[in-house]
């Protein structure tokens, strides 16, 4: 036998015992019950700790998944509490835009509700989680903006920040979204990240093709991704659209949350 192959057989025996111990030490890490002794608050923290499970999907744009997040009544009450109000949505414009040189980039319609305004509870509930999850205080989200596409109707891909130079000056800048899916949809209707881990940013990109990181929408769930960098300018991999749907109805509630307070 080779030493060339005598080295490889070892190396293979290594890694498996090395993914041996890994599992095993995950599998513990799991089971492992760990009761955590509350510590006393600020006046500005909370007196009990908080779990919100999520899975990561990408770091480059940072995007978590939060299976769950809100239950199956609390979605069904926020699309009851906007059907009335819906209204086509709208883009915000650039510096030499207009109106018809945006048509047919968003197609569907949405309506803002804010969490004082929901007499229910339910949008001041999920306004709280998704402080929690995202680190950030509820002071800095603007309000809930409640979308619903029917078949054909998307977003083609943007970026949620307004770049002031593109955008013109911003007294405060988005650094992260939060969307809540509120319904299933058959066919269609993900939220894609075109340049994820950077990929397709040679330039031939259309910002039409749902192409890259798809994210596919399930009831109650969550996504969670950061626009901006932690030193506060713009990740160009955050740059997302929300696919055509092929089949069904997508309603989703979506968090702009700012870098500053913001008032509604």
């Amino acid at each position: 036998m080779r030493v060339t192959d005598t080295l490889c057989q070892e190396g293979t025996k290594e890694r498996e015992h090395d993914l041996r111990w890994m599992r095993r030490t995950r599998t513990k890490l799991l089971e492992k019950s760990t009761e955590y002794r509350v510590l006393q608050a600020g006046d500005s923290g909370d007196d009990s700790i908080t779990s919100i499970p999520y899975q990561v999907l990408s770091w480059h744009p940072r995007a978590m998944y939060f299976p769950n997040f809100a239950s199956v009544e609390q979605c069904e009450s926020i699309i009851e509490m906007a059907r009335g109000g819906l209204k086509p949505s709208e883009v915000a414009l650039r510096n030499g835009e207009t109106e018809e040189s945006t048509e047919g980039v968003r197609t569907s319609y949405g309506v803002f509700i804010s969490a004082y305004e929901d007499k229910t509870g339910v949008l001041s509930a999920i306004e709280e989680k998704i402080s929690k999850a995202t680190k950030i205080p509820r002071t800095h989200g603007e309000a809930f903006n409640i979308l619903r596409y029917k078949v054909g109707q998307k977003y083609s891909a943007h970026l949620d920040p307004l770049d002031p130079d593109e955008y013109g000056p911003q007294k405060s800048q988005r650094v992260a979204s939060f969307l809540v899916y509120l319904t299933d949809v058959s066919e269609g209707g993900e939220t894609a990240f075109p340049y994820e881990n950077g990929f397709n940013m040679d330039g031939s990109y259309n910002f039409e093709d749902c192409i890259g990181l798809r994210v596919r929408p399930r009831k109650g769930d969550g996504l969670l991704f950061y626009s901006l960098f932690p030193n506060n300018t713009i990740d160009p991999t955050s740059l997302h659209a929300s696919c055509p749907v092929i089949k069904g109805e997508k309603w989703v509630a979506t968090k702009w949350i700012r870098d500053q307070v913001h008032d509604d």
